[in-house]
């Protein structure tokens, strides 16, 4: 059944409704941070943006990838390619997006991108930017850093299901201890979390394989 602007609509609250509350979490430390240097100026008689601005400049960026996201989702379910609780039926597509979780998980880009949303502080001093439109910039770069991170892991949300709240918690729980456990050496755990996922892959397109034989 071909997808109205009422199922588009929804679809994207959806996405929006789900991205907000699994990636505020995520972005605790940063927010926290940028909290109480506000409070610390407002002591001293300095004005700074509400902490709110700076929020919501983050979840912008989450609500922009829920766009693409709902796109995706409308491509996979005209192909017939989607269940009703919104899981792929391609185990191939479901492979290859745990493939690219994976490799994606050593990779520079997002490497780089941890290391921004892994360190508040640093984030903060080599962004700040005064003034109500400075906050909302701020929180535009700190969304664009964590989008940079998460936007591959994303994808799995179609293998597990887009209405399994077990694996939407999962996804969340992983992407929010990435960014708060600490870890002497980031690219070993990144390659080592992306070889996991790597494995996993491979061993749902070999049991498919086995299975179609």
């Amino acid at each position: 059944q071909a997808w109205d602007v009422t199922d588009l609509t929804l679809i994207f609250l959806m996405w929006s409704i789900m991205m907000i509350g699994m990636m505020i979490p995520s972005a605790a430390p940063t927010t926290m941070m940028y909290a109480g240097i506000a409070r610390k100026a407002e002591r001293q008689g300095a004005v700074v943006a509400p902490t709110a601005v700076f929020v919501s400049g983050y979840l912008t960026l989450w609500i922009l990838f829920s766009v693409l996201a709902t796109l995706a989702q409308w491509g996979l379910d005209r192909a017939a390619l989607l269940s009703p609780m919104m899981v792929t039926s391609s185990p191939v597509i479901g492979a290859a997006l745990f493939i690219a979780a994976g490799v994606y998980q050593a990779s520079p880009i997002k490497l780089a991108c941890l290391e921004h949303c892994r360190s508040p502080a640093h984030f903060l001093s080599g962004h700040w930017r005064p003034g109500i439109a400075g906050a909302f910039r701020m929180g535009l770069q700190h969304g664009v850093f964590c989008v940079g991170c998460c936007w591959v892991l994303m994808g799995l949300l179609f293998v597990g299901g887009v209405m399994n709240l077990l694996w939407i918690a999962a996804i969340a729980i992983f992407v929010f201890s990435e960014k708060i456990i600490p870890v002497r050496d980031a690219k070993t755990a990144g390659r080592l979390t992306g070889a996991v996922m790597v494995l996993i892959g491979v061993a749902l397109l070999a049991s498919w394989t086995m299975t179609g034989s």
